[in-house]
């Protein structure tokens, strides 16, 4: 499979997961936040044939998870969560939120082609120059970006929910005097 049917399969499947599981007012789940772990442990397994170390691999790998983690906590912020009336916590994924996860996938994906396409001649060079062993290493460097901005994400949603766990230990509650029929009169 070419770099860039690997980059669009990959890619694909990953906003397809994170964005049907975040985007709109959702529950903050245990099992929700796991599928998309689980997506990106699934790409990984099908596309990561070797793990190259020689010359600056490792460091161009390590770069791509360093962006995957920035871009993770990025994504993180745009989505608010918010404590609901019986305890729940709740997420709203919106407009921004799925603009970054495009940008970033699209991003993976036009650098693919151009690689195949556009400018084939100067990443063989680039290469090079900065001692990268090959297709492989641009390969890795974006699944391991892919996984570090799904375990940031994660990691940011885990804090907010033990954050809004911690500051409101009761839900709001309709008090004796409030009687259920008045509950949200004018």
């Amino acid at each position: 499979m070419s770099s860039f049917l690997t980059a669009v399969v990959a890619s694909v499947t990953i906003l397809g997961i994170v964005l049907a599981t975040d985007l709109g007012r959702r529950r903050l789940t245990n099992v929700r936040m796991l599928r998309s772990l689980l997506a990106v442990a699934i790409v990984i397994a099908l596309f990561v044939h070797s793990l190259p170390t020689s010359g600056n691999d490792v460091s161009m790998q390590l770069a791509g998870i360093g962006l995957g983690a920035i871009c993770g906590l990025t994504a993180g912020a745009l989505l608010p969560a918010r404590r609901g009336l019986n305890g729940d916590i709740w997420t709203s994924g919106g407009v921004g939120y799925a603009l970054l996860w495009f940008v970033v996938s699209g991003s993976r994906v036009l650098f693919a082609y151009g690689t195949e396409h556009w400018f084939s001649h100067a990443i063989i060079t680039f290469s090079i120059d900065y001692k990268l062993s090959g297709p492989d290493v641009y390969a890795n460097a974006f699944v391991f970006m892919s996984l570090a901005m799904v375990l940031a994400r994660t990691a940011v949603l885990l804090a907010k929910r033990r954050r809004l766990r911690a500051t409101g230990t009761e839900p709001a509650r309709q008090t004796e005097e409030e009687p259920q029929a008045t509950r949200g009169a004018v």
